[in-house]
């Protein structure tokens, strides 16, 4: 007789094995034994251990159950880097710069999950305080924020662990990484590592201007995934983007940074009145800069007419295998222009499907546990265009911006941020 514990997990895993295997075509009896084994493990251990093939497939089905991603029709692509073996900071961040550099591909991006540890005995063994390995840093100042509204908080805690940027919008924030709870370490990123594409319009040479970049990558990082049972608080993944997350929201966002008044100006658009519709406009050429310029620099992305599309597709395949597709549509339809797209007609139903990934809070959201040094207070950060005339990306009103740090702005797993 199991524990109650035990007991959920033992249920959870005989799910997840039955499916699983099914699923890998392996017969009853292979089946029937593996549940053998993890049962006796669960009996005198509490817990048992996912072997490499049953981890990736997990991953891959997590992908697949992932209701709020449009982008699902590749999950049978993704790989998985096995690190739970790995203990300690400097090995952690190791595996993350081989995440990156496996992920970005000089621009043909893969998808990719990299899982440490599991939790043990309700603890986890690796935390990455990062929302994505790759983020621009928020800072606070008199004058505004500088940079990214939604980095504020862990730009603060980066700033008491020591870390100092250059005070520009555009700075890569250091990896943050704690084992257990000892206190985290950073690690800066070498710049070969972090691929960025600088935003060009096709046809508005001025647009160059405003000096508008993002990276390439969207490497989620401070989520959990559930697989039978066994939850890995340490899995950083990533797809790539749909040109609308960065156009529509990152760049856009009034709450981000908030870019629509100046790309309006640059286009000579009629700000004194919605009626001309300048947000629509400066929207859409926005987008359309997004898409040009990562198409141009031979990066990976995909548009919010062909993700709907491919959806569509997934759906299709999913009827054609026997499976119900979950679905949350507030979050499958994109941000700009959703009545176009096909989603939009269609209603889906969030099935809550495991495996699965899932929010967790931030460990300095939590409440220490460490104690860090209060950092003197920086200087005013630089800001981009002092000396060349660029846009000003400091913004005045941040009091109420959203944490994404909390999960707040994630709006897709493999495609959103």
């Amino acid at each position: 007789m199991l524990p109650p514990r035990d007991n959920t997990m033992w249920q959870e895993a005989e799910q997840f094995i039955r499916i699983c295997y099914q699923e890998l075509g392996k017969s009853s009896l292979e089946t029937e034994n593996r549940l053998t084994i993890i049962k006796q493990d669960l009996q005198r251990h509490g817990s048992y251990t996912h072997t490499y093939e049953e981890l990736v497939h997990g991953a891959k089905m997590a992908w697949r159950n992932s209701a709020k991603c449009v982008g699902r029709l590749f999950w049978p692509s993704l790989e998985v880097l096995d690190r739970r073996e790995v203990s300690t900071e400097a090995g952690v961040a190791e595996a993350l710069l081989q995440h990156m550099e496996w992920a970005t591909n000089q621009g043909r991006l893969r998808p990719l999950m990299t899982l440490f540890a599991p939790l043990h005995e309700g603890k986890a063994p690796v935390r990455i305080w990062n929302h994505q390995l790759i983020r621009y840093a928020g800072y606070e100042t008199e004058h505004g924020v500088i940079g990214d509204p939604a980095s504020i908080a862990l730009t603060k805690e980066c700033l008491k662990l020591g870390w100092r940027g250059e005070g520009t919008p555009f700075d890569v924030l250091p990896l943050v990484i704690q084992l257990g709870d000892r206190k985290p370490q950073w690690f800066p990123i070498p710049e070969s590592y972090i691929l960025e594409v600088p935003l060009v319009h096709p046809e508005i040479a001025a647009f160059a201007e405003l000096g508008l970049r993002w990276y390439a990558v969207p490497m989620i990082s401070d989520m959990k995934l559930e697989i039978g049972g066994i939850t890995y608080p340490a899995a950083p993944f990533n797809g790539w983007y749909m040109e609308t997350e960065i156009g529509a929201r990152n760049l856009a966002d009034v709450h981000r940074y908030n870019m629509l008044p100046a790309v309006a100006e640059v286009f000579g658009l009629d700000m004194t009145t919605n009626t001309s519709l300048w947000k629509d406009r400066a929207l859409v050429e926005l987008n359309r800069a997004v898409l040009h310029s990562f198409k141009q620099q031979g990066v990976s992305i995909v548009d919010h007419h062909t993700a709907s599309d491919q959806f569509i597709r997934f759906a299709k395949q999913e009827e054609e295998a026997g499976r119900t597709v979950s679905g949350r549509w507030s979050w499958l339809i994109p941000p700009m222009s959703p009545a176009a797209t096909q989603i939009w007609h269609n209603s889906y139903t969030d099935l809550n499907e495991k495996p699965s990934l899932e929010y967790q809070t931030a460990p300095y959201l939590i409440g220490p546990a460490y104690h860090a040094e209060q950092p003197e207070k920086p200087e005013h950060p630089k800001r981009l265009g002092q000396d060349n005339g660029a846009a000003d990306f400091s913004s005045q009103k941040n009091s109420g911006a959203p944490s994404v740090e909390a999960g707040a702005a994630l709006r897709c797993p493999f495609h959103k941020e």
